[in-house]
């Protein structure tokens, strides 16, 4: 319908990080500022990045549009900032949040609920000769 333009909008890593600003100032406007603030605004935006990391900038994608099941090819961003964003390592999470909300509390650990995070690559021994054998 007319709601959905085709436009494919290459947003820049800097703009990313800026929308995770923007949701980080929100959410402690919600749940306030204090260390009890943060770290569920922490909790909130980790839950989000296991989400967002699985967004491949346009500028670098060859299929558009690009299907929502499409794993994400592993890719170097044209920025730093961009392949951080990228990761799927829940440390590179923790190190965007700390981007945004200072360091992590002593024993922080943070495992995703949803685990679509996590694409699991076989080496070369697990996958055996079936690659070949089709």
């Amino acid at each position: 319908g007319m709601a959905f333009e085709q436009r494919h909008i290459d947003i820049s890593a800097t703009e990313r990080l800026d929308m995770l600003k923007v949701f980080c100032s929100n959410a402690m406007e919600h749940w306030g500022s204090d260390s009890k603030g943060v770290e569920t605004t922490r909790r909130y935006m980790l839950e989000w990045l296991s989400f967002l990391h699985r967004y491949v900038p346009v500028g670098l994608l060859e299929v558009l549009p690009q299907s929502l099941g499409m794993r994400p090819p592993a890719y170097y961003g044209r920025t730093d900032l961009e392949t951080l964003l990228a990761s799927s390592k829940v440390d590179d999470w923790i190190k965007i949040s700390e981007m945004l909300l200072g360091p992590t509390p002593a024993n922080f650990s943070f495992v995703p609920k949803h685990r679509s995070y996590s694409y699991k690559v076989l080496s070369v021994d697990e996958r055996g000769d079936k690659a070949e054998n089709g």
